[in-house]
């Protein structure tokens, strides 16, 4: 069983294309602190993350998976 949401594969029937490389898509911090757990957590743009989001995760955790710029 998968957990998570499969970004990849397109649903015209939602008009989802599907991510592609270099794409970004948002993500609520509780579902990205429960893939930290478990060590898939994605990479994060650090200028278009809320501040509220240091009420559930450290900087230093949000530095760590930080894109590069």
């Amino acid at each position: 069983m998968l957990d998570g949401n499969d970004l990849v594969t397109p649903h015209p029937e939602w008009g989802f294309p599907g991510l592609k490389p270099g794409d970004k898509w948002c993500v609520c911090v509780t579902r990205w602190k429960s893939a930290l757990d478990h060590n898939r957590a994605a990479p994060v743009d650090l200028e278009a993350t809320h501040a509220s989001a240091l009420e559930f995760v450290t900087l230093e955790e949000l530095k760590t998976y930080a894109l590069s710029q």
